[in-house]
């Protein structure tokens, strides 16, 4: 018996310290590859102005003055944001009039609210200032695709996939330590699926020539230590959190494949509005109050929780653009939608996943508009609703009381923060172990203060990494977002990393105490399958944001896109 505790112990040592430098490892390869390689721009087209030629780099080009502006022509006519140059999926291009002062012409026609298509060589007149479009041809097309760099090339995926797998076996040996007979079968079986998942994703992308795998690497290591949470947390529920996992990848796989086509996209935006606005109010009529919300629902023995999966249709319907960047209209039908979903969310008492809505009505309105003035109304506005919200609702001023004094009440108010801030302390850098805590017995701790619950069992050190790789997600899709093809694909990508950002503020800082308790879960790895499946939905909003040749399975290959256009183009001819 000795002898095997004390193997017990070296093993335990070891996989603490193997997992850090697995970490780490995972963090540095993923990072060195999302942002070593050189950001390359595709150009679709030249806008030719005298001797300076203006390469097109979106599918979505703001025309004007401004420093800001996609194409910038400086011109004292032309005003600071004259016209939208805009291309669909199909390779045909549109020019369309923001309303300027002096016009847009054609080839000597002038443009009206409709726009008007564009072909190579057409005499674009800005308020008197002529240019020239030249579209690329297929070939050329081609050419400068051969010339850029494939993603993956500084870094092997496959290697930083060994380093995750390494990892997560030592976080089943930590289990294997901890669990009952019982309950390890189980436990290793999710750990096995959640590895033949991940590889057998990096096979099916190498067989479509897709290269770059760093943003699934990171949403699985942040997976697998939401497995580990749940072997810990609820070991009996361990199948149930398999077939979610399996269900999360697999409609992440589904949405990058749905986003290919953005002219689809388009055209289901109002389905899908129309979606998320119906389990909003099944969730309003049926659900039962808990713990003062009632956002959950209950169906053949499963529950549920609509807010979570609406998270994905909200980004869908309000990253819509498009070829209609300019209209405002589309902006006010996106607030009158986010008003109906919050103030759903408000109805239900989900206040935090309201303010996870609002933070991202913030990003897409301000980056489809870019008008200070509609973000400043809107903050105006959701500040008089937080307050009617706080008069309406007493317990959510309560938290706000709370906040900041929990230790002052130690037995109820302050019961579950303070407990979080003990076990993180009392885990130290390296933890206890996976599945040695105690913080897991406690209410919701292996959701809503699920950052504690890891650094009591896995350590300071790993939730700190934890936290860093969904920065590392961040910033790689703010970066890929300035090279976007699409404003679609831009927009769906920040406003998906500011709700995953947060979330996870919210989270870290809600469990201890430095902002108010408000019941948010850390993306993928907190417990709960709805939570589970929106976050790997948004992952392929910042897959499609990903432009690096070779990279992203959510945007068509252009020589696929050229070639379409050809069979296209000759199918029209031979009806002419």
């Amino acid at each position: 018996m000795e002898a095997y505790q004390e193997f017990a112990q070296v093993l335990l040592a070891a996989s603490k310290f193997a997992m850090l430098l697995l970490s780490a490892a995972i963090l540095i390869r993923c990072l060195r590859s999302m942002l070593s390689e050189k950001a390359e721009p595709e150009t679709w087209g030249y806008l030719r102005l005298g001797r300076e030629t203006l390469p097109v780099q979106h599918w979505e080009s703001i025309i004007g003055s401004a420093r800001s502006a996609d194409l910038r022509v400086d011109r004292p006519k032309v005003g600071k944001v004259h016209a939208v140059l805009t291309r669909n999926d199909r390779g045909l291009w549109h020019i369309y009039d923001v309303f300027s002062k002096g016009g847009v012409w054609v080839n000597g026609e002038k443009v009206d609210e409709s726009g008007a298509p564009l072909e190579d060589g057409d005499v674009v007149n800005l308020n008197g200032t002529n240019t020239r479009f030249l579209d690329i041809p297929p070939e050329k097309r081609e050419k400068l695709d051969a010339a850029r760099t494939a993603a993956g090339k500084t870094v092997s995926p496959s290697l930083t996939l060994i380093d995750l797998t390494l990892f997560q076996l030592c976080l089943l040996a930590q289990h294997a330590l901890s669990a009952s007979r019982e309950h390890l079968p189980a436990i290793a079986l999710g750990f096995a699926t959640l590895i033949l998942l991940q590889w057998c994703c990096y096979n099916a992308m190498r067989l479509i020539h897709r290269s770059g795998f760093e943003v699934e690497t990171l949403a699985f290591y942040l997976s697998s230590l939401g497995m580990s949470v749940a072997a810990s947390s609820t070991p009996e529920d361990m199948f149930k959190q398999i077939l979610l996992t399996v269900a999360a990848v697999a409609l992440f796989l589904l949405g990058g494949w749905w986003l290919r086509n953005l002219k689809r996209t388009s055209l289901m935006r109002g389905p899908m509005a129309v979606l998320a606005l119906a389990l909003l109010a099944v969730n309003v009529l049926f659900s039962e109050s808990v713990f003062g919300a009632r956002n959950w629902l209950e169906f053949g023995g499963y529950s549920f929780q609509p807010s979570e999966l609406v998270k994905a249709a909200y980004i869908y319907v309000g990253a819509s653009t498009l070829d209609r960047l300019y209209r405002k209209r589309n902006l006010f039908g996106f607030i009158a939608f986010s008003a109906v979903c919050v103030m759903a969310l408000a109805l239900i008492g989900d206040f935090g996943t309201a303010l996870l809505f609002f933070v991202s009505f913030l990003v897409i309105s301000f980056m489809r508009s870019g008008s200070i003035a509609t973000v400043f109304l809107a903050v105006t506005g959701a500040g008089l609703a937080g307050f009617l919200a706080v008069s309406a609702r007493p317990y959510i001023a309560q938290r706000f009381t709370v906040w900041g004094h929990v230790w002052e009440d130690v037995y109820d108010k302050g019961y579950q923060q303070t407990r979080a801030m003990s076990a993180a302390a009392s885990g130290g850098l390296f933890g206890k172990g996976a599945g040695a805590g105690w913080l897991k017995d406690i209410f919701a701790a292996n959701t809503d203060m699920v950052f504690a619950m890891v650094c009591e069992e896995l350590g300071l050190l790993i939730a700190v990494c934890m936290v860093l790789a969904m920065l590392a997600l961040a910033f790689f899709a703010v970066r890929s977002a300035r090279n976007g093809r699409s404003a679609y694909y831009a927009i769906a990508a920040c406003a998906a990393v500011s709700m995953l950002l947060c979330q996870l503020a919210l989270n870290v800082f809600g469990s201890l105490d430095i902002l108010p308790f408000t019941g948010v879960t850390f993306p993928f790895v907190s417990r709960g399958g709805s939570s589970l499946l929106s976050c790997w939905m948004l992952m392929a909003f910042i897959k499609g944001a990903d432009n690096r040749l070779g990279a992203s399975f959510a945007v068509r290959p252009a020589d696929q896109d050229t070639g379409r256009r050809r069979e296209e183009d000759g199918e029209e001819g031979r009806k002419r």
